[in-house]
């Protein structure tokens, strides 16, 4: 198997795998691939921990299926694409050497690897959509390839370092981080700092990936261009010429 990183903005990864051998995504991460690929979408790698690892998956937000690229009858092409400006980083794992990714950075891997449910908390509505903050963890023996969007900044924390991120830009971190949520100091901080109201406590020995570009603040973003936000505003703007207009007439 050879892969290669194509691309700066929006990278993709190509594989060329020889016969028989394949690799593993979500379902719908395809972008391309020769007519010697063999797909064949199912549950089997979706958890690492049998029926409740798939449903625990399932229920923190996660794909009940998972789908198997494979070469057959000789070799094949494969690509995967990122969703957003960033990066694709290849991640070595195996045992002592797993690894935390945030909820849509899992791109593809090789076959033994495990994907699975790491960390759920609810942040209160409006927070990620309403879903809460959710990390998988990757495990197994293998490679895994995650996508991080925006720029990317790493880490490396020393025993007892810590350090305090805004939770969507947290990419990935080796499983040894301690990891925790917490909120923001001060009252006036929460109410008034306009960096929400929770922060993502990381604290070494170990590698953190950071992201500089948010899914949930992208989403933020492009909600004041959306046409009913706009036509929103159009209607509390008459809605509140109109109540002006009657109270200068009551003056």
């Amino acid at each position: 198997m050879q892969s290669r990183i194509l691309g700066t903005t929006m990278p993709v990864l190509e594989f060329e795998l020889n016969p028989n051998e394949s690799v593993i995504s979500e379902a719908g991460e395809l972008s391309w691939m020769t007519t010697s690929i063999q797909m064949t979408t199912h549950t089997q790698f979706a958890g690492g921990g049998g029926l409740f690892g798939v449903l625990k998956r399932v229920a923190g937000g996660g794909s009940l299926f998972m789908t198997e690229y494979r070469a057959v009858g000789g070799p094949g092409g494969i690509s995967f694409a990122t969703k957003l400006p960033g990066h694709i980083v290849p991640v070595e794992v195996g045992a002592g050497n797993e690894y935390m990714i945030h909820r849509h950075g899992f791109l593809c891997a090789t076959p033994q690897i495990q994907i699975s449910l790491g960390f759920q908390q609810s942040l209160g509505a409006g927070i990620f959509g309403g879903d809460g903050f959710l990390l998988q963890h990757v495990a197994g023996t293998g490679t895994a390839w995650i996508e991080l969007s925006g720029e990317l900044i790493v880490k490396d924390l020393q025993p007892g370092e810590t350090l305090l991120v805004h939770p969507g830009h947290v990419g990935a971190f080796q499983s040894r981080v301690s990891f925790q949520i917490t909120t923001v100091p001060g009252i006036k901080n929460m109410i008034f700092g306009g960096d929400g109201i929770f922060l993502a406590t990381l604290t070494g020995p170990g590698k953190v990936w950071l992201q500089t570009l948010p899914i949930s603040k992208l989403a933020h973003k492009l909600m004041e261009y959306m046409p009913a936000r706009r036509e929103q505003t159009a209607q509390a703007a008459v809605v509140g010429g109109i109540v002006g207009s009657i109270l200068d007439g009551m003056r």
